[in-house]
């Protein structure tokens, strides 16, 4: 099988799933320093993938998470039929996500066989859980030349920072850089479960407030009220940015700070790509399958018998696994990068 020259990606529409990516498309890069490589994503994830040096162009699809958008699929495809690709590496699982590429004829499309995907999909590859665990290990071996290949190790994902705009951004919302900046991403799109109690969070502002520590809150409109209200709770150096940066505005601003802590989310996936040291919280999901892929990480959990539940609310109506997280543990680690011993940190299996 001779090598592509130009492949298109279908990426992921998730915000963090699109940063675990990158590591394949290094892999893919290096393998293939001489191919084109697009891809195709929500415009949502469009202006990270422009943030990554390894990707000649995003190609934006403008359809929603979870929308089936048959014409819209149709006309995708119809643009990208005279393109040329040699390959397509379709990364989501969905029946929905390969049909763009079978309906441009890409001629090799590859991917696990996931659900209804027969002869959608005709480079199929599997999936050994049990030897590589990670999602990102998932997405990086379908970079692979063949199912046999070894996968060695990747390269954590990072994302390019833009100098100039970043220091517009300082001025534009009057941000002082003089002293320490722990990041907040306290929102959990995908449901409370995943959300470490907005209590904790606001102690947690409190204490660092009172140490002489900045707090820059970063959000969507979902998280508005509960930004405002950290913030309030570092009366001196909290600085509520949510609504107020776009997804690239955060990878600039998360590369000024000394600690990032967030939930699982996209925003602490993304912060991890551009920030020296990121501290995720987890309780629904588990932690070594998605992990920071930051220079420097902890990670906290419980590892209670409920957990990984992976449901959006807690199903026996406690959320222990995210409220029984100590706030001490976490503001030890925000202040010593070599702390060790609390009883919620977590090691990788």
């Amino acid at each position: 099988m001779s090598e592509p020259e130009r492949i298109l990606v279908v990426g992921p529409s998730w915000i963090g799933d699109m940063v675990m990516a990158q590591s394949l498309f290094m892999r893919l890069r290096e393998r293939l320093p001489q191919a084109r490589i697009d891809v195709l994503a929500p415009a949502s994830t469009a202006a990270l993938v422009a943030r990554m040096p390894q990707i000649d162009n995003p190609v934006i699809m403008n359809i929603a998470h979870g929308e089936f958008a048959l014409a819209e699929r149709r006309r995708a495809a119809a643009a990208l039929r005279d393109t040329g690709y040699d390959q397509a590496i379709v990364l989501q699982r969905s029946a929905k996500a390969a049909l763009v590429p079978w309906l441009a004829r890409i001629p090799r499309r590859t991917g696990v066989r996931g659900e209804l995907r027969y002869g959608l999909i005709n480079d199929v590859r599997g999936i050994d859980s049990a030897r590589y665990p990670r999602k990102v290990e998932h997405y990086a071996l379908l970079g692979l030349e063949k199912d046999s290949d070894a996968l060695g190790d990747l390269c954590l994902p990072k994302l390019t920072i833009d100098e100039p705009h970043r220091q517009a951004l300082i001025e534009r919302l009057e941000l002082d850089c003089a002293r320490p900046i722990v990041g907040f991403a306290p929102g959990a799109a995908y449901g409370g479960a995943k959300q470490w109690p907005a209590s904790h969070y606001a102690r947690l502002a409190a204490e660092l407030d009172t140490r002489g520590i900045a707090t820059w809150i970063f959000g969507s409109t979902p998280d508005c009220d509960l930004a405002r209200d950290l913030a309030a709770a570092a009366p001196r150096h909290g600085i509520n940015l949510c609504e107020r940066t776009s997804l690239t505005d955060i990878a600039d601003l998360a590369s000024l700070t000394t600690a990032f802590v967030g939930n699982d989310t996209g925003v602490m996936h993304l912060a991890a790509a551009a920030a020296p040291r990121v501290l995720a919280i987890y309780g629904s999901t588990d932690p070594d399958y998605a992990p920071p892929l930051a220079p420097a990480e902890a990670r906290f959990w419980l590892g209670l018998a409920c957990s990984p539940c992976r449901e959006r609310v807690c199903p026996l109506g406690h959320n222990a696994c995210m409220r029984d997280i100590p706030v001490a543990d976490v503001l030890r680690a925000c202040l010593d990068p070599q702390a060790r011993g609390m009883p919620s940190l977590h090691y990788a299996s």
